[in-house]
C-alpha cells in the first residue's frame, strides 16, 4: 500500500471536512475563503484519490454518504489533535499561554469572572478567552480547549476534574412579612420556575421533602439561570437554583431562601480532551481553579 495514497494533502482534507460539517459547499467556501467551485474540485480530487464516494449530489445539495460520515468523524478528531499540537508549540515558543474556555453563562458571570483577576495576577501574560455555552461541547469540531460543565457523572472520552457537588436552594423575593411560614407544603403550592438545562430540579426537591410530584405547578422555563433569578426578583414565581450562583444575593438580602440547601444529583466539572492535557495554559488554569474550589 502506498502511504502517500493514504495521506491526502491538507488542502483536500480541510475542504472535505468543512463541506462535510456543513453539508454545503457554499458554507464551506465562505469558511475557507475559497470559491464554491474550488471546494467542489478539491472534494472531487479527494474522492478520486481515495476511490470513494464521500457525498451524494442532488442538484445543488450535497449529503454525506455512510463512508463519508465515517471519514468525517475520524478526520475531525485528527484535525483537532493537529490544531492542539500547533497551539502547544506556539504557546511554548512564545511563553504566553492562551486558553479558550467554555463555561455555563451564569456560573461564568457570578462565580468565575469575579475571581479571574487573581488568576491573571498569578500568571501574567496568560489569556483566558471565555465562551458561554449551555449545550455540551464537541471538542472535535470546535476550537474550545476546556469547559466548565455540570453533569451527573464523568463524561466519556474526556478528562474530568470534579470541582464540587451542586447544592440547590429555593429562592423567593425578599420577604417583608417574616411571620409567613414557608413550609415545604406551602412552597409546593406556588408557581415553580424552571431552567431548561435542569428540568428535574423541582422533582428532586419534591422527592427530598417527600411530596407528591403531581402537586407541582410548573411555570415558565428559562434558558439561563440568571433570567430565572431576575424573574423571581420580579415576583413571577419561585425557583430552585444552585446555591453558588445566588450566594451574594442571599447575603445582601436581595433574595430570600426559606430553608437549607440540599444536594442535587449533579456536580460541576472541568473537562477537556486528553490531547489538551499538556497545554501550558490549561495546566496553569487547572491548578488555580482546583485551589479556588
Amino acid at each position: 500500500m502506498n502511504y502517500r495514497h493514504l495521506t491526502p494533502s491538507m488542502s483536500l482534507l480541510l475542504a472535505f471536512e468543512a463541506a462535510a460539517r456543513h453539508e454545503s459547499y457554499t458554507r464551506a467556501a465562505v469558511e475557507l475563503s475559497l470559491t464554491q467551485s474550488a471546494v467542489s474540485r478539491q472534494v472531487q480530487a479527494l474522492e478520486q484519490q481515495l476511490g470513494l464516494s464521500l457525498f451524494r449530489r442532488e442538484g445543488r445539495q450535497v449529503q454525506l454518504t455512510d463512508v463519508g460520515r465515517l471519514y468525517q468523524r475520524e478526520l475531525s478528531e485528527a484535525l483537532g489533535r493537529i490544531r492542539s499540537a500547533t497551539l502547544q508549540a506556539l504557546a511554548y515558543q512564545s511563553g504566553v499561554g492562551t486558553l479558550r474556555l467554555a463555561t455555563l453563562p451564569t456560573f461564568g458571570s457570578k462565580w468565575l469572572l469575579p475571581r479571574l483577576n487573581a488568576f491573571y495576577q498569578a500568571h501574567p501574560g496568560m489569556l483566558v478567552h471565555i465562551h458561554s455555552r449551555i449545550e455540551p461541547i464537541n471538542f472535535d469540531t470546535s476550537e474550545i480547549d476546556a469547559a466548565i460543565a455540570v453533569a451527573h457523572h464523568d463524561l466519556p472520552n474526556l478528562i474530568c476534574h470534579r470541582l464540587h457537588a451542586e447544592e440547590l436552594v429555593v429562592i423567593l423575593p425578599p420577604q417583608p412579612d417574616e411571620t409567613v411560614d414557608w413550609s415545604p407544603s406551602r412552597i409546593s403550592e406556588q408557581l415553580l420556575l424552571n431552567v431548561a438545562n435542569n428540568p428535574h430540579a423541582w422533582g428532586e426537591w419534591f422527592s427530598h421533602h417527600g411530596l407528591a410530584h403531581r402537586a407541582m405547578r410548573l411555570g415558565p422555563s428559562f434558558e439561563l439561570t440568571s433570567h430565572l433569578i431576575q424573574a423571581v426578583r420580579a415576583g413571577i414565581g419561585i425557583g430552585v437554583v444552585p446555591r453558588i450562583l445566588v450566594a451574594e444575593e442571599l447575603a445582601k438580602g436581595e433574595l430570600f431562601s426559606p430553608g437549607p440547601a440540599f444536594a442535587s444529583q449533579r456536580s460541576y466539572y472541568l473537562v477537556y480532551p486528553p490531547r489538551n492535557e499538556a497545554l501550558p495554559s490549561l495546566r496553569a488554569f487547572r491548578s488555580w481553579l482546583l485551589e479556588q474550589i
